[in-house]
């Protein structure tokens, strides 16, 4: 569900692009708002909103996410990047793979899978742990703070592929 204010005139607050992918015990949710400073965001075992200010024109732009199930805010970790906010939500319960991320099943156009950290409910903990360390991630992440959920300069290359250097073009 988006929240949007005086949706007939040009003060329209849009929602961001957000990209989710789940595991058994999470879900990654990054809401994809380039140059986001001091954003507004509060988790809930059932919501998360975010409201910012980023992007090429710099438009205020806002969400509220109604999750399908509930999460577990006080173990969940946010980081505030260049390329936006990501997020690890700790599920309430493990077990079966959400069928959505939100409770209502209408088709949104700004949520969208994020194929890069999906994976299958059925690949193996080995397939799925190769190559990242979540534990190390979570531990790196800190609290959810006023500071914008810890410091992560040191994960910035490990999550964000788009980043890592590319060939001379001959």
């Amino acid at each position: 569900m988006s929240t949007c204010l005086n949706a007939n005139n040009q003060n329209e607050v849009l929602p961001p692009p957000v990209l989710w992918a789940q595991r058994k015990h999470l879900l990654y949710v990054k809401i994809a708002l380039e140059d986001c400073k001091n954003p507004t965001i509060k988790l809930e075992t059932d919501k998360l909103f975010f409201r910012g200010k980023g992007g090429t024109e710099n438009k205020e732009q806002e969400v509220v996410l109604e999750f399908l199930k509930k999460i577990k805010p006080e173990e969940s970790r946010y980081a505030v990047r260049g390329r936006g906010i990501e997020f690890i939500l700790i599920k309430s319960e493990e077990g079966p793979y959400w069928s959505r991320l939100l409770k209502d099943d209408k088709k949104h156009h700004w949520l969208k899978v994020d194929f890069n950290k999906w994976a299958d409910e059925d690949e193996s903990e080995d397939e799925l742990n190769s190559g990242t360390n979540f534990e190390e991630m979570m531990r790196q992440m800190g609290g959810l703070d006023d500071s914008g959920g810890g410091d992560l300069s040191a994960l910035d290359k490990e999550l964000d592929s788009d980043d890592e250097d590319l060939p001379n073009l001959e």
